[in-house]
């Protein structure tokens, strides 16, 4: 039988932020897709993520400081890199940063915090491609630069899990080679 669920995790391929284009999710089917990614194993109901949306003109202006914080970190990029950073935003209609927030208490170690800001990431990737989509999760030297992080106006507890580019595929992704149970699962025995 079969379930349209775990046909689509099955499925699911990521589409590079390139390889996109408009239209990206509206007003509503992006309510959907934050709706979703903030519905994910949460213990202590914490809220150890929050997301910064990424649309428009945003896109363009934070390119410009992602571009500063290049001049500002690296020694002599060139203006080709420069002009290649100021564009990181454009390459998809809506970005999504998804901010991993740390919460100080004993009862939820600061991994299983992490852990559920990645789910966050995994959940806004799945409900977007769900929409028909395209979807990639990735950093970038960005995401670990200190000017980006004061941009973002993130706190010390906090630092970025990923960006989500969310827009239409040029054209279906390719489907890549995946591990083989075997060499990954083992059953523990006494």
């Amino acid at each position: 039988m079969s379930n349209p669920t775990l046909d689509h995790l099955l499925s699911r391929r990521s589409v590079s932020a390139n390889a996109m284009t408009e239209p990206g999710p509206d007003a509503d089917q992006l309510g959907q897709i934050l709706t979703a990614g903030a519905r994910v194993p949460d213990h202590k109901k914490l809220v150890p993520w929050r997301f910064i949306v990424f649309e428009g003109a945003a896109r363009e202006a934070f390119g410009q400081v992602i571009a500063e914080a290049c001049r500002a970190e690296e020694d002599e990029p060139s203006t080709f890199r420069l002009d290649t950073e100021a564009k990181r935003f454009l390459r998809a209609p809506v970005v999504v940063a998804v901010i991993s927030r740390v919460v100080q208490t004993p009862a939820v170690p600061e991994w299983e915090q992490v852990l559920s800001a990645g789910a966050a990431c995994q959940n806004l990737m799945v409900a977007a491609t769900a929409l028909g989509f395209g979807a990639q999760w990735i950093t970038e030297w960005y995401a670990f630069s200190p000017g980006v992080r004061q941009a973002l106006n993130l706190s010390e507890n906090e630092r970025v899990a990923g960006f989500i580019y969310i827009g239409t595929a040029k054209e279906r992704p390719e489907e890549r080679d995946r591990p083989a149970l075997a060499d990954i699962v083992t059953t523990w025995q006494a």
